[in-house]
């Protein structure tokens, strides 16, 4: 009986030691297929924005995670708010662990609500990778330029006043989105032009004049426009969403949710963050990919955002760093499908906009 004990605890300390064998002969398999390979990364949104600064500085730290330690190559696939993206991956990429890719945070809530023909996936069962911010320390503000029809929220939610013209890529992107709740929820008073093709063009059309304003991500305005947060840029943050308390450094600035009603309003607001605060930056591979592939992909984006060379690089540049498992992400996914039929419905009926 003794011997039978130290015979099972030597085998037990080899294979924290050494790895279990199966574990072993499934990193070689890994190792051998991504040896000498190139990965694709598809970014769903256009070059010079916080997605696509993401996306290539994973590509440039990720690939020394995943055994055989492929190259990765970041490409923009632009289209409808990173639905041409979405669809790519679901349907036409291959199903093998070489490509993967990163989409809006609210492209999965268009899959799950059906209201937009152009979501042909069902986020469900996309291969769910991770996400590199939880927005804990970010937020979603709506910024309008100097000279705007509107500089304070209180304007802006005259009925009477003129309207602020915001910017988007489409219906699915966050910047489209959020300001229709804003309407029906607080009252914004504003129409969208939502034909701009990605970040970079919407910035200069604000910068033009052409737009009144859009909604931001903070973290990406403080990489790439930094001045715009200056008092003397005339340029104004009136609210910030995604955000369960306001933001420390933006304490004067009331958050959607504390202005909301009580009641099935404030289970809006709180409905449409959901996709924000638990998948800010998502990244996704096909269906039914190997799981031995998944598992690595999973283990090289969990263990590259802990990596202090590719945090240093995400803080020079201002990217807010707190990542979201993939499995978390797929919780977060279900759960979203099991909301109340009330405000499914709302939601529904809000993204059914036409744009």
């Amino acid at each position: 009986m003794k011997r039978s004990i130290a015979i099972h605890a030597l085998l037990a300390m080899l294979r924290v030691v050494f790895g279990a064998p199966g574990s072993a002969r499934a990193d070689d398999q890994v190792a051998t297929f991504y040896q000498g390979k190139t990965i694709n990364l598809m970014i769903g949104y256009g070059p010079g924005g916080g997605y696509d600064l993401l996306a290539r500085l994973l590509a440039r730290h990720m690939g020394k995670y995943i055994p055989g330690n492929p190259n990765i190559v970041a490409q923009n696939m632009i289209g409808a708010g990173s639905l041409a993206a979405a669809n790519y991956i679901y349907s036409l990429a291959p199903r093998d662990g070489s490509v993967f890719g990163e989409i809006g945070s609210d492209v999965p809530l268009l899959g799950l609500l059906g209201t937009n023909n152009g979501a042909r996936f069902d986020p469900r069962k996309f291969t769910w990778i991770g996400s590199s911010s939880s927005f804990a320390n970010d937020a979603f503000i709506l910024l309008v330029r100097g000279g705007a029809p509107a500089e304070t929220l209180s304007e802006a939610t005259r009925p009477d006043g003129p309207p602020l013209i915001l910017g988007g890529s489409g219906t699915g992107g966050r910047s489209a989105d959020m300001p229709r709740i804003l309407r029906d929820v607080l009252g914004l008073n504003m129409k969208q032009v939502l034909s701009y093709p990605n970040s970079p063009a919407l910035i200069l059309a604000l910068e033009r004049g052409e737009i009144d304003g859009r909604m931001f991500d903070y973290s990406e305005v403080k990489a790439i426009r930094p001045q715009w947060l200056e008092p003397a840029s005339g340029y104004k943050i009136l609210i910030q969403a995604a955000r369960a308390t306001r933001h420390p450094e933006l304490p004067d600035i009331p958050t959607a949710r504390e202005l909301a009603p009580i009641g099935s309003p404030r289970e809006l607001v709180e409905f449409a963050e959901t996709p924000i605060l638990t998948m800010s930056r998502p990244f996704m591979a096909p269906p039914a990919i190997p799981a031995d592939r998944a598992g690595a992909l999973r283990a090289a984006f969990d263990a590259v955002h802990r990596d202090p060379r590719f945090r240093e690089e995400a803080a020079k540049i201002g990217l807010d760093i707190s990542p979201v498992t993939g499995q978390e992400i797929a919780d977060s996914i279900e759960k979203m499908s099991r909301v109340s039929p009330a405000t499914f419905d709302a939601m529904k009926k809000l993204m059914s906009e036409a744009d």
